[in-house]
């Protein structure tokens, strides 16, 4: 096994690996489910080896000091160590299930449920050949800290959760959010020390790593830092644990539920309150709990009922009730959100009429996975600086896109002019507006980014003299042409 530092391209290669063994027989869509609770697995076992060792060095080869739980961040009980899946040959997928069912009891307090619920003991889709093959892939790298630093893991793990969205493609969406629109919302929400972060439908804590990765780039202390998600999926949010440990995150909530009908985060008098909440929740979700909305018994009906069918707005009214008194926050939604009528566009109003909305971001279309559609990103502040006050900035950024084949992409230089456009906070021509509460309600409360933001299209056309030139200078040259065509044609008849 090698012992020397192992870089970022050879886990992801590592990785990638890992997938085209589990190819054929089990979907694309479900490698997730068991890809990550090996790694996983491995990185424990390999740092309980590590800390074992320290421990055995420090206390002369005592085996029963080297042993004790102080000295492991997690305990692995006897029988549940990678190596002892990695020995056995037959009916190995029960050896899995053993070994990480018995370290997610003996770690109660933070692992419990988190490998998820993968079927280990299913021949016909897990071989033991096949297990063997994964065990043997997995072993060739030593996942210690020393050799693999909790950040580069952490990457790797992104890594391979883009392209899952890769593969998949079908979905995706719900469980992967393309890096760069996440990174705008980071710079936008700009969390600090001693924060608190909540995001509501956290997928795989994507949002809530970028928070760290933003105080890291401030060279603030990330680790002062109280993260918070709910998530109704269960392989995401098992996911999601994993990625904070492997990210060496300690301060952390994730919940498993549907935010939605069953918050998980309570405070004395009602719903948690945070500083920063983020989310690119479920776009348009149907069955989302209506028939409670009227008498949200977490006082989330702020504005209103939202439509049975789509709970965009729903999602918008749970963020705001579990900001704190001077709390932001940043949400990605399918444009209909802005212009909406009927019970839409009362929130609209509602939510207007309180000031809470400071910003509206339009994005190009196709960059997230599975939909065709443009995105928006809506910012709300409890408390807007007295200059913003009574109004709400609109930036158009349809065209800052790179165009591909299958899916346009937001990068990094797009990125930077949207979020240099926010924090200007003043109008540009084609771009950006900010509006005054006056010029909205004109608009009855439409937030639709073009009634704000008007692109001055030039007219370049030629006048009719200057057409009628072009067309005889262009019939002067077609007959030229033509004839040292005849002539040339001549030489060969």
């Amino acid at each position: 096994m090698p012992q020397e530092k192992i870089t970022l391209s050879q886990l992801e290669q590592y990785l990638s690996r890992a997938a085209w063994i589990l190819k054929g027989p089990v979907d694309a869509s479900d490698f997730k489910v068991y890809i990550f609770p090996l790694l996983f697995f491995k990185r424990l076992s390999d740092v309980y080896d590590e800390e074992y060792q320290q421990a055995f060095e420090e206390s002369d080869g005592d085996i029963e000091y080297a042993s004790l739980p102080e000295f492991h961040r997690f305990e692995i009980p006897e029988g549940c160590h990678w190596k002892d899946v990695r020995e056995t040959t037959v009916n190995v997928g029960l050896v899995i299930e053993k070994a990480l069912r018995g370290i997610e009891q003996a770690n109660q307090e933070l692992l419990y449920g988190i490998f998820g619920d993968a079927q280990w003991s299913n021949k016909n889709k897990l071989s033991d050949r096949l297990l063997i093959d994964l065990i043997e892939h997995f072993s060739q790298y030593n996942l210690s800290n020393s050799l693999v630093e909790p950040d580069m893991l952490g990457n790797a793990y992104e890594y391979l959760i883009k392209h899952f969205a890769d593969l998949t493609n079908k979905k995706a969406g719900e469980f992967y959010t393309p890096r760069s629109v996440v990174h705008l919302l980071g710079l936008i929400l700009d969390p600090h020390e001693g924060e608190t972060i909540y995001d509501p439908a956290c997928g795989t804590g994507g949002m809530l790593l970028e928070c760290v990765d933003h105080l890291k780039e401030n060279k603030e202390d990330y680790r002062t830092l109280r993260l918070f998600g709910q998530e109704k999926n269960l392989t995401s949010s098992s996911i999601a644990r994993m990625n904070m440990f492997l990210h060496g995150i300690e301060d952390f909530q994730i919940a498993r539920g549907d935010t939605l009908k069953n918050p998980a985060f309570f405070a004395a008098d009602g719903l948690k309150t945070f500083d920063c909440v983020i989310a690119n929740p479920p776009f348009s979700l149907k069955e989302w709990g209506a028939e409670n909305w009227a008498n949200d018994p977490y006082g989330r009906n702020i504005a209103g009922v939202p439509p049975k069918g789509n709970g965009d707005m729903a999602w918008v009214q749970h963020m705001i009730k579990s900001m704190n008194s001077t709390g932001r926050m940043t949400v990605v939604l399918p444009h209909g959100a802005l212009f909406r009528k009927g019970a839409e566009g009362k929130i609209r109003k509602k939510l207007l009429e309180d000031d809470l909305l400071e910003a509206v971001i339009g994005l190009g279309s196709n960059i997230f996975y599975g939909t065709q559609l443009a995105a928006c990103v809506m910012v709300f502040k409890q408390n807007k600086e007295t200059s913003k006050k009574n109004k709400v900035l609109f930036i158009d950024g349809s065209d800052q896109v790179r165009i591909g084949r299958a899916q346009n992409y937001l990068e990094t230089s797009h990125v930077n002019q949207l979020f240099d456009w926010y924090a200007t906070y003043q109008d540009v021509e084609n771009y950006v507006k900010v509006a005054s509460i006056d010029e909205i309600i004109e608009n009855d409360f439409n937030l639709n980014i073009p009634l704000y933001v008007e692109k001055i299209i030039e007219d370049n056309l030629p006048s009719v003299e200057e057409a009628l030139a072009d067309l005889k200078l262009a019939w002067r040259e077609s007959q030229k042409a033509e004839e040292k065509f005849k002539t040339i044609l001549k030489e060969f008849i």
